[in-house]
């Protein structure tokens, strides 16, 4: 974890990101309905991304639960494209709101943040979605990224989340024999403000990787400069948990 003004402690469960001093849990984009966008490709896959979302869900509300700390849940952000599709598709809205039942079984709805990302051209949560969200007590700030907004560079605000770059990381054991993908964090430090970008939830893609990206591909992060974010570290999704693998410019 990197040293910020306050000392914010912040921990990497699975694929969110939990402030236990807040009980604040933080998840990357959802992109509800990316499994419906493949099936209408022509691609055969078992639409069922909606279960595994909630499945994955209660999974990490039961560590937090369950671990040693005695923590809770006190609120949930979502980190923008909660949906994929770009057009309105009531499929969608159907499966976002088998998710908020599920999530009001352990979270006060009024604790619900939505934060509107590039693909959230419809918004489903009745006018709660917002451009960023800042916690006044903690001084976070959470925001997609595909948009930068001078408010989450307060002198106020020591930590900012954010979503939208989907990072992971390929690993080979031998060149050109088999390769893997792993979600990851990228972890780094800004204007004095620890930055932290959080992979995608979505369970069908495991992201762009940040060791094999596009040249065009951090530029995307429109927060900060594409040099400041190649000395960002890594940490990858293993197992059972994650493991710190330098930083981007190191690769």
């Amino acid at each position: 974890m990197i040293q910020n003004k306050i000392q914010i402690k912040y921990e990497f469960i699975n694929k969110t990101l939990f402030f236990p001093d807040y009980g604040i849990l933080a998840v990357g984009d959802l992109h509800i309905g990316y499994d419906h966008m493949i099936k209408q490709s022509g691609i055969l896959i078992p639409e069922r991304q909606v279960k595994d979302i909630i499945s994955d869900l209660r999974d990490v509300f039961r560590k937090i639960k369950n671990s040693k700390t005695g923590k809770r849940i006190k609120k949930v952000v979502f980190l923008g494209d909660i949906k994929h599709a770009f057009s309105y598709e009531a499929e969608e809205n159907h499966e976002f709101m088998e998710v908020m039942k599920f999530l009001k079984e352990t979270v006060d709805e009024k604790n619900i943040i939505f934060i509107k990302g590039n693909h959230d051209t419809m918004d489903f949560t009745y006018g709660k979605m917002k451009n960023y969200h800042i916690e006044p007590e903690s001084g976070i700030a959470f925001v997609h990224g595909h948009r930068s907004f001078p408010e989450i560079f307060n002198r106020k605000v020591n930590v900012i989340v954010s979503g939208h770059l989907h990072p992971s990381i390929v690993l080979a054991e031998k060149p050109g024999v088999k390769k893997e993908t792993y979600k990851c964090f990228l972890e780094g430090s800004y204007k004095g403000k620890t930055f932290i970008v959080i992979p995608s939830f979505v369970g069908y893609y495991e992201g762009t990787p940040v060791n094999d990206y596009r040249e065009d591909y951090l530029e995307s992060f429109f927060i900060l400069p594409k040099k400041e974010m190649l000395n960002f570290k890594i940490h990858v999704i293993g197992k059972d948990k994650v493991y710190d693998f330098g930083k981007i410019k190191d690769l």
